[in-house]
């Protein structure tokens, strides 16, 4: 077992992050959270671990948060998501995943810290050619989300030739869910995962669910993911990092996912089985650039981690999700 290290998690009060948070607290890391709260939220981070409410590419209170909590480890999970945002706005993505990543990265490597585990995105692949998807596949980005974090990315493999520093980028399919004793989830209000649109459409908080293409390359015409729980996406983030403190000399690369797709339809099913239930579906044509399936394939990541995931099921993942809207419901009416 490694020795465990003070954490520096980035965007530890958000959706992904604060999971994460929770999983390195869960398992006796110390840990301490940046986050600027422009899209997290102070109640996701746990009682008892430090929050600093600031910017990531803010080099004065990195130093400060390096020093006083002795950090020796940044998990990296600030940045922006929205994929047709970044089409219709990249240089806030350039801005926020590109270049501030570049200041954390060098406020790290200025601080001495030896290990960095970065949050990056199957988006990374653009539309692969096949499925389920190799980390030695193509990397050819279609948008400016999965380009910006490409480049960070790139960025982490020259330090660590540079530098004292190993990484580990995790390259994350679609991820829902919400912790399994409801402590976090998805919050974020017009989000646009489908698992957590579906929930709120069958808790009445949205009229309907849009389908956008019936005529993709798949058995029932609607694009097939690979959904991953966010509990065991967080478990595999402290595995990752037990894995760079125990072989400085080695970064790694993995696919996080469970090698099986849904389609949208059959995730409606789940939501509608789970709810007893039917949400109403709205038929829409396909948006630009949307891939027909894609599936991870995670042989990398457990042959070389001791991974085990325990929330493989879709109906598990939407019991989940839907506990935490009905618990975030009651959060903001109080």
């Amino acid at each position: 077992m490694s020795q465990k290290l003070p954490v520096l998690v980035t965007g530890g009060a958000g959706y992904i992050g604060s999971h994460a948070v929770l999983a390195l607290k869960d398992a006796g890391w110390p840990v301490a959270v940046i986050d600027n709260l422009t899209t997290g939220f102070r109640f996701a981070v746990p009682e008892g671990v430090p929050l600093y409410e600031g910017d990531i590419a803010d080099a004065d209170l990195l130093a400060r948060i390096f020093a006083e909590q002795g950090i020796k480890a940044v998990m990296h999970f600030a940045g922006s998501i929205i994929v047709p945002e970044s089409v219709s706005d990249p240089l806030k993505y350039y801005s926020n995943n590109t270049a501030k990543s570049r200041a954390l990265i060098e406020a790290a490597v200025r601080a001495g810290v030896p290990h960095f585990i970065f949050s990056s995105t199957a988006a990374t692949y653009g539309v692969p050619e096949v499925s389920p998807v190799q980390e030695d596949s193509p990397r050819v980005p279609i948008n400016p989300y999965g380009m910006s974090k490409l480049m960070t990315e790139i960025m982490l493999g020259d330090v660590a030739k540079a530098h004292p520093l190993n990484f580990c980028a995790l390259r994350y399919f679609n991820v829902a869910g919400a912790d399994p004793l409801a402590r976090t989830g998805q919050s974020t209000a017009g989000a646009t995962h489908l698992i957590k649109v579906a929930v709120e459409a069958a808790l009445g908080k949205r009229a309907r669910v849009e389908v956008f293409g019936t005529d993709f390359a798949t058995p029932d015409g609607t694009g097939v993911r690979d959904y991953i729980h966010v509990s065991d996406l967080a478990n595999a983030h402290v595995l990752a990092l037990e894995a760079l403190v125990e072989q400085p000399d080695r970064s790694l690369t993995m696919n996080c996912g469970y090698g099986q797709g849904y389609s949208v339809l059959e995730v409606l099913d789940a939501v509608d089985r789970v709810t007893n239930q039917k949400i109403e579906r709205v038929l829409s044509p396909r948006r630009a650039g949307d891939a027909d399936s894609l599936i991870s394939d995670n042989a990398r990541i457990k042959a070389t981690l001791p991974w085990v995931p325990k929330y493989a099921d879709l109906d598990t993942i939407v019991q989940h999700a839907l506990a935490w809207e009905r618990k975030l419901s009651e959060v903001r009416e109080t």
